[in-house]
């Protein structure tokens, strides 16, 4: 009997694992979006038995567990995803069609579900055309290449574009607030002055109000002050003392400071010490505005400046968009209020980090809620909150007690954004609970995850709801080589460093970066976007601020 040639066998090998990739491919895509025929933790009665049991691509590590990936690892660890350097762009990340494909695309309608199941599908055509091309020109003994990854998750770019996005899809409210509790909010309209600035002729100095050319004779006395009526007409060839802020009588030539004036008492005669010109020190009435003169755009964050010139320019209240409400919902049975670990529970470090975080956001906070792994208190706790946005923590992957994606079906929710190519953090979600309604913002479990969550999907929809501009995007040198993810961003703490890599201001990237931990955020003021492959040394990256980051070249901090 003839046996099998060997360019058959490895043929057949090929074709299988093609066959294979695609049926993975389709399992993924299929159950993304929620309906009826979602069929969602069901395989497909085409997917072969060990593609239906195979890892979900959104399984999350255990909450507070630290696992074996890199991410885990101290920078400069060694990087364990890809035996290329920092710096190389993978395959996957730097294919033309996976650059330019419709699934990257940021433009965003509202019907759209971003959850990746585009990707997901021409990830798989990719793959089986790869394989097919291999096939077809290479005959020779070697094993057959796994096909590229498929993405089960957008980018983090179109994450952000598309939670800021839906954060403006509705017209902000507008309330009026009285200036003490105004601080922190946003503009609804723009301030327009209600009256002229200065709103009369003032002197900037105190000194010797004068007329015509001197000296000037004065009479003795306390002169003109602030907060009083119009003087008189000055006549020619005379002056009065005059303070700071006081009116400048009619016919005023100058106002000559002080120190720069000789008054001689025993002739009743003001010298100047030096020239007078027309003008000087006097701030004339609307030098800085006239009243219906825009002041501040619409959107303008009221700091504390802010409420100076409002009050200036008239105001007793401003018109401003309310904080948008959040409820926190912190899930997990391992979870422990207060005391020291113990029989296989932890604390709760996002509970108390997430309120102040998002408040910090510009959003005022409910809670948090500790409501354990219980689907029936979850279900309850959404349909009962009246809040803008609900964020939970926790139990958005696919696990035995992950049960966000279950309540969500179960109230009709549109899924938004299923799972982010980004680490730490790629199993959040975006969910809009209602046409035109709240949010739901599901969080991993893993603080750092939370963090990247955080940021990518809570603090662009807080800014859309609440009016505020995008964070500006800036670039910065990174001082010391940042491994990378194969094929996602990854987010890295990183503080800033002042002139010290060639006398440029740079950052530097901290250690301890896994999803599970906070030592590392702790200490940074910024997060790191760090591209597929890493970056070398020297490189520039794109930077998000924390809130609580200090006044630096490139920030000018915030107040809230």
């Amino acid at each position: 009997m003839t046996g099998r040639r060997p360019d058959d066998a490895h043929a057949l090998a090929r074709a299988a694992e093609e066959e294979r990739a695609v049926q993975q491919a389709l399992a993924l895509v299929g159950g993304r979006t929620f309906g009826p025929s979602s069929g969602r933790g069901a395989p497909d009665e085409r997917t072969p038995p060990d593609a239906a049991h195979c890892s979900s691509p959104h399984s999350e590590p255990p909450r507070g567990a630290s696992g074996s990936s890199p991410e885990h690892l101290p920078e400069g660890a060694p990087d364990t995803w890809t035996d290329v350097p920092p710096g190389t762009p993978s395959p996957a990340a730097s294919a033309p069609d996976r650059a330019s494909g419709p699934s990257d695309d940021l433009a965003f309608e509202p019907s759209d579900r971003v959850s990746g199941a585009s990707d997901r599908a021409s990830g798989a055509s990719r793959a089986s055309g790869a394989s097919r091309a291999s096939g077809a020109s290479d005959s020779s003994d070697r094993a057959p290449e796994p096909a590229p990854p498929v993405s089960p998750s957008v980018s983090w770019e179109r994450a952000r574009t598309v939670a800021a996005h839906v954060g403006r899809s509705g017209p902000p409210a507008a309330i009026r607030l009285p200036l003490d509790r105004a601080l922190g909010h946003v503009l609804a309209e723009t301030l327009d002055a209600l009256t002229d600035l200065p709103p009369f002729d003032t002197s900037a100095m105190d000194g010797w109000a004068v007329a015509g050319p001197g000296p000037w004779a004065f009479e003795g006395g306390a002169g003109l002050l602030a907060g009083r009526d119009a003087p008189a007409r000055l006549p020619d060839g005379t002056a009065v003392r005059i303070a700071t802020g006081a009116r400048v009588p009619a016919e005023t030539t100058a106002v000559v400071r002080t120190e720069h004036a000789h008054a001689d008492e025993a002739k009743g005669l003001v010298h100047a010490r030096r020239p007078v010109a027309t003008g000087q020190d006097i701030r004339p009435r609307g030098q800085e505005c006239r009243s219906g003169d825009p002041l501040l755009p619409a959107g303008t964050v009221v700091t504390p400046a802010v409420l100076g010139l409002a009050a200036a320019a008239g105001y007793d209240a401003l018109p401003a968009v309310p904080r948008p409400r959040v409820d926190i919902l912190v899930l997990g049975d391992e979870l422990l209020a207060a005391g020291l670990p113990r029989d296989g529970l932890i604390r709760d470090a996002l509970g108390p980090m997430l309120a102040p975080w998002l408040r910090a956001l510009g959003a005022e906070v409910s809670g948090p809620r500790r409501l354990g792994d219980d689907a029936g208190a979850l279900r309850a706790a959404v349909v009962g909150s009246d809040a803008d946005l609900i964020v939970t923590t926790g139990g958005t992957a696919s696990g035995p007690v992950d049960h966000v994606h279950r309540v969500l079906e179960d109230l009709g929710a549109e899924l938004l954004v299923d799972g982010v190519a980004v680490r730490p953090g790629h199993p959040m979600l975006l969910a809009r609970l209602s046409p035109g309604g709240p949010c739901l913002v599901g969080l991993p479990g893993n603080p750092l995850a939370a963090v990247a969550g955080l940021l990518t999907l809570a603090e662009p929809l807080l800014a859309g709801i609440a009016g505020r501009p995008p964070q500006d995007a800036y670039r910065a040198l990174v001082h010391a080589e940042v491994h990378g993810h194969p094929h996602d961003t990854r987010l890295v703490p990183v503080v800033h460093r002042a002139g010290r890599v060639g006398g440029r201001d740079h950052v530097a990237p901290l250690r301890y970066n896994g999803p599970a931990m906070l030592r590392g955020i702790a200490s940074a003021d910024g997060l790191a976007v760090v591209p597929p492959g890493g970056v070398r040394s020297g490189t520039e990256v794109e930077i998000l601020d924390l809130p609580w980051a200090p006044a630096t070249p490139w920030t000018e901090g915030c107040f809230t």
